[in-house]
């Protein structure tokens, strides 16, 4: 769209008024602020910010005021012209103020090692125990965390391993059911996916402290969460139960789920969708363990390995 259309379609919004009107959109009002706020902080007047983004002082005015409701293209015009980005001008939360604005700038444009250190370094400042690599077995928690998409083998894989170890067995799923007093189903169709991850976050806060030495078992979509999947790095010994997409069907079906035959070139695309999406975040665990590459009892041979070295135990 050009930008003479993008006026015209603006034209017809009202007229902008500095008064306090009732029929405001709490939104667009916090967006105006921030957009005043932010050319007030380059120093910008109005007009030199519409010659700036190529839209027109009144559009600007109807903008700040909460008036007018911009498309994303007028939006990124006034970001690019007050030299921010569209999220900080959308009211991103690492934008409100000095402090996490300088944060992002540091952390802006650095790779993928870096930014695990930062975090880690922000873990241990703020009262974690986040680890920096696989490479600190003296710091491992012998609370053991399962993560993976479902079909990975957490549950069968996760009982053999606590049994071996002596350690107490958690379901994290089941958990949450007894804490919320309803099915996973239920939690997600009455309250919503909000609600669930609040419920995921308490079972695990809860978990973490009532079985010091655990073998629990992560939903798949535990990654969805930030919070919760920091939460989980922090305080366990992570271990990412790796699989093919094939598998994964293979195995939800064979726990007696048919859905995915429902439609399975489209469910597994899907899958493959969603282990893709998690994968980057699967592979912060501490471990990694192939669950495809061997039958079950070498899977687990080979797993009870990883883990007791990471914990300092016999292996034998």
């Amino acid at each position: 769209m050009s930008s003479t259309m993008m006026h015209a379609a603006m034209e017809a919004l009202p007229q902008a008024k500095e008064g306090t009107g009732e029929d405001k959109n709490p939104f667009l009002v916090a967006l105006g602020e921030r957009v005043r706020g932010l050319r007030s902080r380059r120093g910008m007047t109005r007009k030199a910010l519409a010659l700036a983004s190529d839209v027109s002082e009144r559009h600007l005015a109807n903008l700040e005021y909460g008036v007018g409701n911009a498309s994303i293209l007028v939006l990124l015009q006034v970001a690019r012209a007050l030299q921010c980005s569209l999220a900080e001008l959308i009211g991103d939360v690492t934008t409100v103020s000095p402090e996490w604005l300088m944060i992002r700038e540091l952390l802006e444009g650095r790779d993928e090692a870096t930014l695990q250190r930062a975090r880690v370094a922000l873990a241990e400042l703020l009262g974690g125990t986040a680890r920096a690599s696989r490479a600190e077995p003296a710091r491992r928690s012998t609370c053991i965390a399962l993560v993976g998409l479902r079909g990975a083998g957490k549950s069968t894989l996760g009982r053999m391993l606590a049994e071996d170890l002596g350690f107490s067995f958690i379901e994290l799923s089941r958990e949450i059911e007894k804490f919320a007093g309803f099915t996973i189903d239920e939690i997600q169709a009455l309250y919503g996916q909000n609600a669930y991850r609040r419920y995921e976050r308490r079972a695990l806060e809860e978990t973490i402290q009532l079985y010091p030495e655990a073998v629990v078992a992560a939903p798949g979509g535990i990654v969805s969460d930030p919070a919760t999947f920091n939460l989980l790095l922090q305080h366990c010994t992570t271990v990412w139960l790796q699989a093919d997409p094939e598998d994964h069907m293979k195995r939800v079906i064979a726990q007696g789920d048919m859905r995915p035959m429902t439609a399975s070139r489209e469910a597994m695309e899907d899958l493959k969708g969603i282990l893709a999406g998690r994968a980057a975040f699967y592979a912060k665990a501490d471990l990694r363990v192939d669950t495809s590459a061997a039958p079950l009892p070498e899977t687990f041979a080979t797993l009870r390995s990883v883990v007791r070295k990471a914990l300092r135990l016999p292996v034998g």
